[in-house]
């Protein structure tokens, strides 16, 4: 099943896919989108271009297991994504995976701009292995 992840940031949006076999996440691309609207509409496009059967959202759960202003629009998010795209839409918890995917670029030693372009995508990867490897066991 290919599966498409979104990471929802406050200027950009991450977004990684899985293979057929849901063995590997992958980046995929970075939305600067500010616009619910427009955002909506993009991520829906990449879905169906990508031929996705459903689409993993991330939830920004606070450190302390609750959840605040940026959970309840993740969830607003996806209600709407589901409406729009009218596939399967699963939130997942994402706490951490920044910090990850900024020691992820650390080690490959991506920097500046380069990082700025990434860092979104690259949580949106850990996000959906997270996602992956929860189905596995």
């Amino acid at each position: 099943m290919v599966i498409l992840s979104v990471d929802l940031g406050k200027a950009r949006t991450g977004l990684a896919i899985c293979d057929e076999a849901e063995m590997l996440a992958t980046p995929l691309a970075q939305i600067n989108e500010k616009n619910v609207d427009v955002l909506l509409d993009k991520v829906s496009n990449v879905a169906l271009a990508r031929q996705a059967e459903m689409i993993i959202v991330g939830l920004p759960i606070n450190m302390d297991g609750t959840e605040g202003d940026s959970a309840k629009s993740a969830r607003d998010f996806a209600a709407k994504l589901k409406d729009k795209t009218k596939l399967l839409v699963r939130m997942q918890d994402e706490r951490g995976t920044t910090i990850t995917a900024h020691k992820y670029l650390n080690a490959t030693n991506t920097r500046g701009m380069k990082r700025k372009n990434v860092v979104d995508s690259v949580a949106a990867t850990i996000i959906l292995q997270n996602f992956l490897d929860s189905r596995k066991h």
